[in-house]
């Protein structure tokens, strides 16, 4: 990597600041072509900030005032020589810079051009670099910090321990296929089972974060659905802190599908609150019934809210069929009025139902609606706490695919077949969990993976 690369590095708008990165080996000596100092320093320090001006020198034509600071490598974000050049954050400013900055033997850096830079380096291995992406994106302080800690190196620790777990497993059945007759101790099949064993539990202890990984990194989407006028918008508006849909007496007012994001103890949740569900002639209600239907199917969790001072409807039975097998809560509104059913009524209609009895315009059952989403993401063993996750799709699909092969070598040895093939699955479920860390990925792979960053990262 002998070129010098460049881009704005800070976002596209107007701001206080906007940063132009220049990473390279001639990235300080563009930096002194177009830098003019201003203050009482005269020289350009490693790592110290500096004040003056970007000057185009052709014309003399002062472009910015700035602070400069110039990075040696290799302790840097790429680990070569790096320039920062913080300019007024105006995008006249930050072009002007930039076009300077390219004329003076810098191209325009690639999406993601840095932090592969990085990765290419050896400074951060495949997945820290992904965790890059995700701490760009983090929309809770529990996703940044999940983020971070692979950004640590804490995935990549766990990744490393299990592939020379694999590594002291492949040593030892090679050594017995290539010597057999040399004077080494004997790998049993009782050997290779109890190593495949515990290698696979460590796999799927690491699987069994996924779900919560990737629920913290997108977020979930809950789905408020019920007939018409049952109190969604009202419940939607107390999760929301805010008033944002409409609530009024007339039923039917929510003809379309309303989203919001929030986040509900440090988790990032989608409130889709739906139109009502029932069966009508007005073709613009018909519209918004289908996308309620639809939200409802794409839904990770459903709030079935029922009125409770009326009898049990068609509509609320027609609702209460979709729910079997779905992560939902049931909650029977306006209990302050007189009950029109009972819960045993409720629990004819849906199978081992969580029943929450509220008063919406009293603000009541919010607690336990967000008590009931945070068990849906942190339930069983998982925490607040951990932070070392699987919450990346290629990640998981590599554990999968790892763990597959092991218990393919699993079945080889409980068959008693030929060290051989046994070495190929164990091989095979080392290189995979490699593709994590970018030891043993392909050119390709690197490259969908960097084309996800934004421009100047």
């Amino acid at each position: 990597m002998e070129d010098t690369i460049a881009a704005v590095a800070t976002a596209y708008g107007e701001g206080g600041i906007g940063i132009i990165r220049i990473s390279g080996e001639k990235a300080l000596s563009i930096l002194e072509e177009v830098f003019e100092f201003a203050g009482e320093t005269s020289q350009i320090v490693n790592r110290r900030m500096t004040y003056g001006r970007i000057v185009d020198r052709e014309n003399e034509q002062i472009i910015d005032e700035v602070l400069a600071v110039y990075m040696k490598g290799p302790k840097t974000y790429t680990a070569e020589d790096v320039v920062e050049i913080n300019c007024h954050g105006s995008m006249v400013s930050l072009r002007k810079t930039l076009a300077l900055v390219l004329r003076k033997g810098a191209r325009l850096a690639e999406p993601g051009e840095f932090t592969k830079r990085a990765f290419l380096n050896g400074r951060l291995d495949l997945s820290q670099a992904e965790a890059v992406i995700d701490i760009i994106k983090a929309k809770t302080d529990r996703s940044f910090d999940v983020a971070m800690s692979q950004l640590e190196g804490a995935l990549s620790l766990r990744v490393t321990e299990i592939r020379q777990k694999l590594l002291d497993l492949l040593v030892d059945i090679t050594v017995n296929i290539d010597y057999p007759d040399e004077d080494i101790e004997e790998l049993t099949y009782d050997k290779i089972e109890e190593n495949i064993l515990l290698i696979g539990e460590m796999i799927e202890k690491l699987l069994s974060t996924a779900d919560t990984g990737r629920m913290i990194r997108e977020g979930i989407r809950v789905a408020i659905v019920g007939k018409p006028n049952v109190g969604k918008s009202s419940l939607m508006n107390s999760l929301l802190r805010e008033t944002r849909a409409i609530v009024t007496e007339i039923p039917g007012t929510t003809r379309d599908t309303i989203e919001e994001a929030i986040s509900i103890r440090n988790i990032p949740v989608y409130l889709v609150d739906t139109a009502g569900i029932r069966e009508t002639s007005d073709e613009v209600e018909r519209l918004g019934i289908e996308r309620s239907k639809a939200a409802f199917n794409e839904a990770d969790f459903i709030i079935f809210i029922m009125d409770g001072s009326s009898a049990i409807s068609d509509e609320d039975r027609e609702i209460a069929s979709y729910l079997d097998g779905r992560d939902s809560v049931v909650l029977i509104n306006k209990n302050d009025l007189e009950r029109g059913f009972t819960n045993d009524d409720v629990r004819e209609l849906v199978n081992d139902p969580v029943i929450i009895e509220t008063s919406l315009i009293n603000n009541e059952g919010i607690e336990e609606i967000e008590n009931h989403i945070e068990e849906l993401v942190y339930g069983g063993e998982l925490s607040q706490h951990d932070s070392t996750m699987v919450n990346n799709v290629r990640h998981i699909e590599l554990l999968k695919q790892s763990r597959d092969s092991l218990r393919d070598a699993m079945e080889m040895t409980l068959a008693r077949e030929a060290l051989d093939f046994i070495e190929v699955d164990v091989r095979n479920a080392y290189d995979l969990l490699g593709e994590i860390t970018g030891e043993t990925v392909s050119d390709d792979i690197i490259n969908e993976v960097f084309a996800r960053f934004c421009l100047g990262k």
